[in-house]
């Protein structure tokens, strides 16, 4: 991982011509990269050119006749993160990926799943559900001082429990903590234990390798720091998961052949977690957003976007009335803070005003760590490697006029 302050990778021109490929930076300075990143043009020739042919000729005649562009977002999804075509399944959204993977294990009272103070709140829920249908615990392992899970804590609890599914959010959502999720992944390589990663604001800001990260199961949007369309996910199934026969509870006629009245058999790639029905437009767009992503280079991002962080983060923590909240020994492209004598929709509201693209985070969306930081809500920015140096300085001292104000 990089991030350590340095934004030279990218040349002035390279970053001119990002900008110039990235229609929305004339209108905001975006800063919710966490949220939704602004598509390049490449993204939005990709759907709009598939929506004029399916209008043209028919929905299902046009995916035929872009089989081969379809087939393309498998190998560009396997590229981004080192794997096969075939560990590959599209979702509608992150959360539809991980549900669906929770869905193919066949959890019994007394399982354990393990994971951290800081996943996804999504996640957490559905774990909350797992428990309440099942009567599965949830043990979540206990963060270092510094921030962030304490990884032989977590190990020794994977020794303790022998978890049923072992869990990491890679970067959550609620602050610009990165998670050791590889480290978490050669323990439970060592005592082989199913390790689900969520990748949602990953994908796209750093290098993925699923082989470095020893997950058997990885799920993302491709809305975020990829720069996809809204509507797009995936999942990532190892083949050894594959070959156990892990499959979806609800199996789509597209994962499976019915091949008797009263039997059915999956296919044997990771299409079995998908369903018959595709955006194919949308998937289109994600295919170019992941070869975009690769054109420029995911070092050359994570050196970037982290660094440009890093600079507001400095920034904002001079502020009067200003607390920023980021916690951990390695830091992404999310930076969250709270502010004194502000409520949390004015204060958005006059971002906005102020054509500042931003995302509030609430104490629901993280019971744990904001509890530990005892806030009830924060500001999130989160800018991306198109975005320039003189727009962190415009957004820090947007806060800091506000602060003012108050």
């Amino acid at each position: 991982m990089r991030g350590n302050g340095s934004t030279s990778v990218l040349s002035r021109e390279s970053l001119l011509a990002l900008r110039a490929d990235t229609p929305g930076v004339a209108n905001v300075v975006h800063f919710n990269n966490a949220g939704c990143g602004l598509a390049p043009a490449p993204v939005l020739t990709a759907m709009l050119d598939h929506l004029r042919l399916e209008a043209q000729i028919g929905g299902y005649e046009a995916a035929a006749a872009r089989a081969d562009q379809v087939r393309g977002f498998y190998d560009e999804l396997a590229a981004l993160i080192n794997c096969g075509p075939g560990n590959i399944a599209f979702a509608s959204s992150a959360t539809h990926a991980y549900t669906t993977a929770l869905s193919a294990i066949p959890f019994q009272r007394g399982d354990v799943v393990l994971t951290t103070r800081n996943d996804f709140i999504s996640n957490q829920i559905a774990f909350l559900s797992l428990r309440k249908r099942f009567g599965v615990r949830v043990v979540h392992a206990p963060d270092t001082p510094e921030g962030g899970v304490d990884v032989d804590a977590m190990a020794a609890l994977m020794r303790e429990h022998r978890p049923r599914l072992v869990a990491a959010t890679h970067i959550p959502t609620n602050s610009g903590l990165v998670q050791p999720v590889a480290e978490i992944g050669r323990h439970c390589r060592e005592l082989d234990l199913l390790y689900l990663v969520d990748a949602c604001q990953s994908l796209g800001q750093y290098p993925i390798d699923v082989d470095e990260i020893g997950c058997d199961l990885l799920t993302s949007t491709c809305r975020k720091f990829l720069r996809g369309p809204r509507g797009t996910g995936f999942l990532y199934v190892a083949d050894r998961v594959l070959r156990a026969g892990y499959e979806p509870l609800f199996i789509d006629m597209y994962g499976a052949r019915w091949v008797a009245q009263d039997r059915y058999q999956p296919v044997e790639t990771a299409a079995r977690f998908e369903d018959w029905e595709f955006p194919y437009a949308a998937l289109l767009g994600c295919a170019e957003a992941a070869r975009y992503a690769r054109s420029v280079g995911l070092d050359a991002i994570a050196d970037r976007a982290p660094a440009l962080a890093a600079r507001l983060r400095r920034s904002l923590a001079e502020v009067p009335g200003v607390r920023v909240l980021d916690r951990g020994t390695e830091l992404g492209a999310l930076v969250t803070f709270a502010i004194d004598g502000w409520e949390a929709q004015p204060f958005k509201a006059a971002m906005d005003a102020r054509k500042i693209n931003s995302a509030l985070s609430f104490r629901e969306f993280a019971q744990y760590d904001f509890g530990d930081k005892d806030v009830d809500w924060c500001l999130r920015l989160s800018p991306h490697y198109y975005n320039t140096e003189d727009e962190v300085d415009e957004v820090a001292a947007a806060v800091a006029e506000l602060s003012k104000a108050r």
